[in-house]
């Protein structure tokens, strides 16, 4: 495991443990945090540890272009009861995230350092939003880094039945037209599965990123 300084570097992510910890340290910065995200690095950690950067062995990931939509999901599309933003709410999605109650998880990830850092980022056109509105209200939506052909997901929240899927959908439908590479979901869980998300491993995900 390497421990980060001042420098801005980060080793190879084939150096990651085999959990997928690359790196320790370092800061937030918009300059670092660009170098990891086009170097198929993230951090994620929680709030009384040090940073922590990551290199899975396996990610997962969306391949918009051959993406298709579940039934159940297009009929909820089709009924229309969503109106759908991108970024003209970044700050609300980004703290609705770092606040919803997630099941079988204590407290979040997403820091106030985190939450300043990739509002930055956002500010400079990296970071962007996906919203999702009913009756004039956010009831959803997600936040990512955009790196042109490859978006790197970070988190999403949804405060009505599908509010977020339809966030995701509505992604995978913008980055399919724009002809994105990938839709990086990082690692693993049922949720993104359930979503149509599948594994591949980091050296065909570093193959993509650098491509």
């Amino acid at each position: 495991m390497h421990f980060l300084t001042k420098d801005l570097f980060f080793p190879p992510v084939e150096e990651a443990s085999y959990e997928g910890v690359l790196a320790v340290g370092g800061d937030l910065s918009v300059d670092r945090l660009m170098l990891a995200y086009r170097n198929g690095i993230f951090p994620w950690f929680n709030e009384d540890e040090p940073i922590l950067w990551w290199a899975p062995p396996e990610r997962m990931v969306v391949i918009p272009m051959i993406y298709k939509v579940p039934r159940s999901m297009r009929n909820v599309i089709n009924q229309n009861k969503f109106k759908i933003t991108f970024n003209t709410a970044f700050k609300e999605v980004i703290h609705n995230c770092q606040q919803i109650e997630r099941t079988g998880q204590e407290g979040t990830w997403i820091t106030n350092d985190i939450v300043s850092s990739y509002t930055k980022l956002h500010e400079l056109g990296f970071a962007k939003s996906v919203e999702v509105w009913q009756n004039d209200m956010l009831v959803g939506g997600l936040y990512g880094v955009d790196l042109g052909q490859v978006f790197c997901g970070e988190s999403m929240f949804s405060k009505v039945s599908n509010a977020s899927k339809v966030a995701f959908i509505t992604l995978i439908g913008y980055l399919k037209e724009h002809q994105y590479k990938l839709l990086d979901c990082q690692v693993h869980n049922h949720h993104l599965e359930s979503l149509g998300a599948f594994e591949i491993s980091r050296d065909t995900f570093m193959r993509v990123l650098k491509s």
